[in-house]
């Protein structure tokens, strides 16, 4: 009798988990981020959890080569959200740099920018204090195509120095920050949100250096390439810097297949504009979320249903279907 009853018990259990899987499982949406050691990894996270709280989507966060690698996954149909820098967005949108290969990929539309990405230059040499001294260095610049790697030739370019003008290592922040430890290279671009957790790693252990991209070669990046912006780095930020750090900075955004439903859109952009100081609370990003800076600097068109939301709060953006 016991047994008869633990086995009706243990169906119940199943049953019920089926139909949890029901209301969710048939209803699932990718959303591609970036390494684990950046913060796309764990910001998004936290969206996906809200989004699939307050969505009949379940949606879920899983780590990829970032931009690039993300809105070509929306081309494919394999994810259906994605976090992308927003230079690399234009990229896409016009075939240039490093879409010049493949050609324009425009079948993604912008949900909403989210945050500040930071283009950090670190260094634990203290005779590298400016970009110029990275002359003969070697300097990790993200993976080829990449949009750090383009991040880095701007800087590079503009400080007068070429490709073969240091020793490119192409590797991706957690390697780097290993490389770095090691000594096997001299300095790393890393192009995240700050704080980015890769650096605080290293930093909370061994004597970091920000460098800083400021004065005429600040200007002169922000001329060629309008879609950077100044950006000043607090002090203590990371562990052991003291001082402010000037830069520049792109946005991270969040972008979607272009064939998603305009009303399950409007819910995934209320899932995050309507619950910003809860998502702040779980990860420090969330405290740059707001609908104008999700709005602003955007030259790619919006979703149709991000757009009515925002419409409902007083802002127009340009959409496409």
């Amino acid at each position: 009798m016991k047994k008869r009853i633990l086995r009706l018990f243990c169906c119940l259990i199943l049953v019920i988990s089926l139909l949890g899987l029901a209301g969710c499982g048939n209803q699932r949406m990718m959303m591609g981020t970036g390494g684990t050691s950046g913060t796309y990894y764990a910001f998004g996270g936290v969206l996906a959890q809200y989004m699939t709280d307050y969505t009949d989507y379940w949606v879920t966060a899983v780590s990829t080569a970032a931009s690039k690698a993300n809105i070509q996954s929306i081309g494919d149909g394999d994810y259906q959200i994605g976090f992308t820098q927003s230079d690399v967005m234009n990229y896409a949108w016009d075939g240039s740099r490093s879409f010049e290969t493949d050609g324009p990929c425009r079948d993604f539309r912008v949900l909403g920018a989210l945050y500040a990405e930071t283009v950090q230059l670190i260094t634990m040499k203290e005779d590298i204090k400016s970009v110029s001294d990275l002359k003969g260095k070697s300097v990790s610049i993200g993976a080829p195509g990449s949009g750090v790697y383009f991040n880095a030739m701007d800087v590079l370019e503009q400080a007068g120095l070429t490709i073969e003008d240091i020793k490119p290592q192409y590797q991706s922040f957690d390697d780097s920050k290993e490389a770095l430890k090691d000594g096997q290279i001299d300095a790393a671009f890393i192009v995240a949100g700050a704080p980015t957790s890769a650096i605080t790693e290293l930093a909370t252990t061994n004597e970091v250096f920000l460098i800083p991209i400021e004065g005429e070669l600040r200007d002169s990046i922000m001329d060629l390439c309008p879609y950077y912006a100044p950006l000043e780095i607090p002090a203590n930020t990371y562990p052991g810097q003291d001082e402010p750090i000037e830069t520049i900075t792109i946005k991270a955004t969040l972008v979607v297949d272009a064939d998603l439903d305009d009303d399950l859109v409007y819910a995934l952009t209320a899932a995050i504009f309507d619950h910003t100081e809860d998502i702040s609370i779980e990860n420090a990003k969330g405290e740059e979320l707001s609908i104008e800076n999700a709005t602003s600097g955007i030259t790619i068109p919006f979703h149709i249903g991000a757009a009515r939301y925002y419409s409902e709060h007083g802002i127009s953006v340009d959409s496409q279907e």
